[in-house]
């Protein structure tokens, strides 16, 4: 089944699901071998892996050639996070060719201005973009896709930036009526009021995505009792990655010895399977010539 399908199907489905952050091929690879059915591109993580602000410092084709190798070395969708997309309708347009091509699923827009920030970085002071001229960027995305089951989600940033109820929801309504295929409702409170809040009064009329990074502690079963689709894990493996990093590199350093860093990290050998070396040794098998026809040849 194409990505683009498996995707529109979790969005879709009864069920509520989850996808899970992954920021290069490695970690987009650990995500798909632990069961979940999707991976969130998340523009902070790799960003961050880059070692560079979340604020559009890495360039979209250098995101773009990151998210090659995720697509390449795995099964399931990709959702990206696209940012505003990266410029006006034209750049969000072309964003979406380049997107298909390398085989995403779909993306994710914020109503915010080029170059973003992060939604919790002085949010309150984040202008948001024009409600028409961000439908159009929508529009404009849906109408340059070629397969019929790429998605685009709006990300309504209403709540973030202290705008309020009102103005989500009528956000909301008009980039469904742009053609959306979901909405991302987000939030930076520490309780679940303001999303309730906004499902009671959208009424299902399109597939929510919710992210629950501030407000954690909201059990899952909320989630599904007010009609969300689908639940983002955002960050979790980017933070997981510096934490153990940080102790590591600590500990060898303060060492100067990795005898006891040895039985903590991952052996060699599994580095080796992520990598799927085993395929390329039958590989070599099949295409390359043997010792002896070689010699065989040197000689002569």
């Amino acid at each position: 089944m194409k990505k683009t399908t498996q995707l529109k199907q979790i969005l879709t489905s009864k069920d509520l699901d989850f996808i899970m952050e992954a920021h290069n091929g490695l970690s987009a690879t650990i995500v798909e071998e632990t069961g979940f059915k999707g991976i969130w591109g998340s523009g902070l993580s790799i960003s961050a892996s880059m070692g560079v602000r979340d604020n559009n410092e890495a360039s979209w084709t250098q995101v773009l050639d990151n998210l090659e190798f995720m697509s390449d070395a795995t099964s399931i969708p990709i959702l990206f996070d696209g940012d505003t997309g990266f410029g006006n309708f034209n750049n969000a347009r072309r964003l979406v060719k380049k997107l298909e091509q390398r085989h995403i699923a779909g993306v994710c827009i914020e109503d915010k201005l080029f170059p973003k920030t992060n939604s919790f970085i002085n949010a309150a002071v984040q202008p948001l973009a024009d409600i028409d001229e961000f439908s159009g960027k929508i529009k404009a995305m849906k109408d340059s896709q070629i397969d019929e089951d790429f998605i685009v989600v709006a990300r309504v940033e209403a709540f973030i930036t202290g705008w309020g109820l009102e103005e989500a929801l009528k956000r909301a309504e008009a980039y469904r009526q742009a053609g959306a295929d979901a909405v991302l409702i987000h939030s930076k409170k520490s309780n679940f009021d303001e999303i309730t809040s906004f499902m009671q009064e959208w009424a299902n009329r399109l597939p929510i995505v919710l992210v629950p990074t501030k407000y954690y502690t909201t059990p899952t079963a909320e989630f599904e009792k007010v009609g969300a689709n689908l639940v983002i894990w955002a960050n979790h493996n980017l933070r997981a990655c510096i934490d153990a990093i940080k102790h590591i590199s600590e500990m060898i350093y303060r060492d100067e010895s990795i005898v006891r860093a040895e039985n903590l990290v991952a052996a060699l050998e599994e580095v080796f399977r992520l990598q799927n070396t085993d395929e390329l040794h039958l590989a070599e098998k099949k295409y390359l010539p043997t010792k002896s026809k070689t010699q065989q040849i040197i000689k002569k």
